[in-house]
């Protein structure tokens, strides 16, 4: 299995759709067997759904995620878990042991009154 963690400097970056890089986790046998960082090549939001899926991702661990992006993961079968923030490397381990704690309603909705990127660090528009 393959686990996607949207990535920055070692946390989870808040915000899918803008994120240039993911952590991917090979697991086997609910072990970590291999890491690595991968740029997105400048894809971003619901293309990343294809960017993922061509890697062989079947979980995505993330902050914020609007709903076409989510649409998108749920088509290419991959699992969601959002609405998690801190290390990216202690939230795989979380995963493996059940003990992730995530929102399985996140949302991410930028475009209303009243937001600012800086309310969950997703740096840039």
């Amino acid at each position: 299995m393959k686990i996607a963690v949207t990535y920055d400097g070692g946390k989870i970056f808040q915000h899918f759709g803008h994120t240039e890089k993911f952590k991917i986790y090979e697991i086997n046998e609910g072990e970590i067997v291999k890491m690595e960082v991968v740029d997105t090549k400048g894809n971003g939001h619901g293309a990343l759904a294809t960017f993922l899926s061509e890697e062989g991702v079947e979980v995505v661990i993330c902050g914020g995620i609007g709903g076409g992006a989510k649409t998108a993961l749920s088509e290419a079968g991959i699992k969601l878990f959002g609405g998690v923030k801190g290390s990216a490397d202690n939230a795989v381990i979380a995963f493996l042991t059940n003990k992730l704690e995530y929102d399985p309603d996140v949302a991410c909705s930028h475009h209303g009154e009243g937001h600012s990127c800086s309310d969950h660090d997703c740096h840039s528009h």
